[in-house]
């Protein structure tokens, strides 16, 4: 092979994406470059003109011929930032995306730094939000639940990574089942799977076709696990607890109909609006 330099190998790759027609085209073809040949982003622009080995060279066009295929960044990389917090990810587990930290934000709103409470993490997944909770508030634990164990795997695999796998107890079970004590929690995190059987033909063929869909679907109608966890939440919870929970953008009346429903939430449930100015975070409050 002959010598090329690094900004001919990332222009091909860019080209070779926009070609494949994957999304943000030159943004994946930097995160790839970055990783194989280590480089972070201000030494990405100083080398940009030096010559590349080739060993390096052909192990980048192997991901970015993956990336071409459809397969996400996160999953090639294995890893994806949240909150400023890289997280182990994989094919088993919901890519994390900017909507659900404006949940952390929420959280950090409403307990101090030192403050020591209980919280639940309902349909963990990579365990995004338990693990960044307990990083944030070091006198919190927590219970985190999922029915995947590729899921659990992971989100063991981040706490341990973190260092707050002393504080979360991970356990696979069904969150619409009662399975924990009731008014145990301060807090109540929840991110279920809310799209449609309809919407899920609806979304980029990156998300459909690799992330797993039993993290994406609701069921029929996209609201079924909401139902089904509203009033296992309302019975976790402490009075004066409340819930935090990620919802699709068209399920607002949906969500606010359905925890108004519960008597220990009826008066204090909201939606309020993500990055994106779309209704996505469900407040309910027991009272």
């Amino acid at each position: 092979m002959s010598k090329v330099t690094l900004k001919e190998v990332v222009s091909a790759a860019t080209l070779k994406l926009k070609e494949a027609d994957v999304d943000s085209p030159a943004f994946s073809a930097q995160l790839l470059a970055e990783q194989v040949f280590k480089l972070d982003r201000l030494k990405m622009i100083m080398e940009i003109n030096c010559v590349v080995e080739s060993v390096a060279v052909e192990e980048f066009n192997a991901l970015v011929e993956r990336r071409a295929q459809g397969e996400p960044v996160a999953y090639i990389l294995g890893e994806k930032e949240f909150y400023g917090i890289n997280f182990l990810v994989g094919p088993g587990v919901l890519i994390p995306r900017p909507e659900t930290e404006e949940i952390v934000e929420l959280v950090l709103a409403r307990f101090n730094k030192d403050e020591s409470f209980y919280f639940a993490d309902f349909g963990t997944g990579s365990g995004i939000l338990a693990v960044t909770v307990a990083m944030f508030f070091p006198n919190a634990r927590g219970i985190a639940m999922d029915l995947s164990p590729a899921a659990l795997n992971i989100a063991r695999k981040n706490a341990r990574m973190h260092s707050v796998d002393d504080r979360l107890l991970f356990i696979q079970a069904d969150f619409t089942s009662p399975v924990l004590k009731d008014e145990v929690f301060d807090l109540v995190l929840a991110n279920p799977p809310y799209l449609s059987d309809s919407e899920l033909y609806e979304i980029s063929p990156e998300v459909a076709e690799f992330e797993p869909v039993s993290a994406l679907v609701g069921g029929v109608a996209g609201d079924e696990l909401i139902l089904g966890s509203a009033p296992r939440i309302a019975d976790s919870l402490k009075t004066d607890g409340c819930m935090f929970m990620e919802i699709g953008y068209l399920q607002r009346e949906s969500a606010l109909r359905i925890f108004g429903a519960i008597v220990s939430f009826a008066g204090n449930v909201d939606v309020l609006k993500d990055i994106s100015n779309h209704d996505r975070i469900v407040v309910a409050e027991k009272k």
